[in-house]
């Protein structure tokens, strides 16, 4: 009897799980999903960061418990299932982040709960998680998670060191990284960082640096 050859944790197909979401494949700048969180809410990088693990946590649970219950669920009402799937963890996310978070999840606010209908989310459960075993689709998870974040804390880092002078770590105290020597020249933080439309300036830069690095995109997706 011939043994069951097992494919090892990290094998080239697994690690592209995580790999391809960071760049080629990112969900944001590549498949335009979840961009409505990269605008409202990258005015601060603690705002982005802690966004940014929601989402990795829902999405990497949800891909994993999805997964699981794949060949249980009646494809009549696979959406439904996954939807709650998704809003049981999205509740219990805003709980944790009011217990040890407050003041972030205030300002993150109605869009802790929007997690729900993030399209990376459902997305993966979809395309992904019902089609594949659990280990597969935490990787799944963990990779579209930090390429999302990535994007986040990016766009987020010029938001606030040009519409504020300052970088918010968790944690922290605000660090300001432009020098009062600036200011005292003249030098006006500039408001229009702080609006939502800077961050589709800031992410159509990024998708155009992206490009310019990986030509096949632009055969792939056009210019």
């Amino acid at each position: 009897m011939s043994e069951e050859i097992k494919e090892p944790l990290f094998s080239p197909k697994n690690k592209k799980l995580i790999s391809e979401p960071l760049n080629i494949n990112n969900p944001v700048t590549i498949q335009v999903l979840g961009i409505c969180s990269a605008l409202a809410v990258t005015v601060q990088i603690d705002n982005a960061l802690i966004m940014s693990i929601a989402v990795m946590a829902v999405l990497v649970i949800g891909n994993v418990l999805v997964s699981l219950m794949r060949n249980a669920i009646p494809s009549k009402i696979r959406i439904i299932v996954q939807l709650v799937v998704v809003a049981a963890l999205v509740i219990i996310v805003s709980e944790v982040l009011k217990a040890y978070v407050y003041d972030v999840s205030k300002q993150l606010s109605v869009f802790v709960g929007l997690i729900i209908t993030n399209c990376i989310i459902m997305g993966r459960l979809e395309a992904f998680a019902m089609g594949n075993k659990p280990w597969a689709s935490a990787l799944d998870g963990v990779g579209n998670g930090f390429g999302y974040g990535l994007v986040l804390v990016i766009v987020a880092f010029f938001k606030e060191v040009f519409g504020s002078g300052t970088i918010t770590i968790p944690g922290f105290e605000k660090f300001h990284v432009i020098p009062q020597a600036f200011y005292d020249m003249g030098y006006e933080n500039n408001g229009l960082m702080l609006l939502p439309p800077s961050s589709l300036i800031i992410v159509a830069i990024y998708i155009w640096f992206q490009k310019s690095k990986n030509p096949e995109l632009i055969d792939e997706h056009g210019s």
